[in-house]
């Protein structure tokens, strides 16, 4: 699997993505290497190039990052680099540091099994065709080629997914095309996504295009809510 560079139009999607998966990845592991990923969270969170693949940090500065010696600090990029994690573009010399790269792909690669710790979703996003050949349990959100244009049925919810559909069908397909209204109540359209991590996704990521959406349909909405 090439996992696409994280720029462009759904760079937040892809990045969330890459750590969602180091975070379920470490939770899922002994002390040692839960202390591992947060140390490399921590850079690419703080220090991180994503458009350039850029790490530059000296040694000084990543030991305060980390709390941690110069020692350990030589110690745990060794073992960074060695795993493929990091990936030494530029030495440093005369006064400059180094400068780092990070194979996202090799650490999707490495944490793939604890994707299913986050949801079914999020394989299929990840990972279409493994999603497809597990057979049951398929994803509520399918690939884009197989997202067709929502059926308007008078719905305020449903012409607002028209709307969306049109304005960026990749992230329709991915995020808004699985929800589905649960009610309004005050104001509140509620929505329910088929999973947890769905729904916080969007609540945290995407809830400002959707409350955008609902009220150029119904001006009076002021809210909306998303369960997972």
């Amino acid at each position: 699997m090439q996992l696409p560079r994280p720029v462009g139009r759904e760079a937040a999607s892809r990045k969330y993505d890459i750590l969602s998966a180091l975070m379920a990845f470490a939770l899922s592991k002994d002390k040692h290497v839960q202390r591992q990923v947060l140390r490399v969270m921590a850079l690419i969170t703080t220090r991180y190039n994503w458009q350039r693949d850029e790490l530059t940090m000296g040694q000084g500065e990543i030991a305060r990052l980390w709390s941690v010696d110069d020692r350990t600090v030589k110690r745990e990029m060794a073992r960074l680099r060695a795993q493929g994690w990091l990936v030494l573009k530029r030495q440093g010399a005369r006064g400059r540091v180094s400068v780092y790269g990070m194979d996202l792909n090799r650490m999707l690669e490495d944490t793939r099994p604890a994707w299913p710790l986050i949801g079914e979703d999020f394989v299929a996003r990840l990972d279409p065709a493994e999603a497809a050949g597990a057979g049951q349990g398929a994803s509520n959100v399918v690939p884009l080629r197989a997202v067709p244009a929502p059926r308007e049925d008078g719905s305020v919810w449903a012409a607002a997914q028209a709307a969306l559909h049109s304005e960026d069908a990749a992230t329709y397909g991915a995020w808004f095309h699985a929800l589905t209204e649960a009610g309004v109540e005050d104001n509140c359209l509620t929505l329910a996504a088929p999973t947890r991590f769905h729904a916080t996704y969007v609540s945290t990521n995407l809830k400002e295009r959707l409350l955008a959406a609902l009220r150029r349909q119904e001006p009076s909405l002021r809210e909306v809510r998303i369960l997972g």
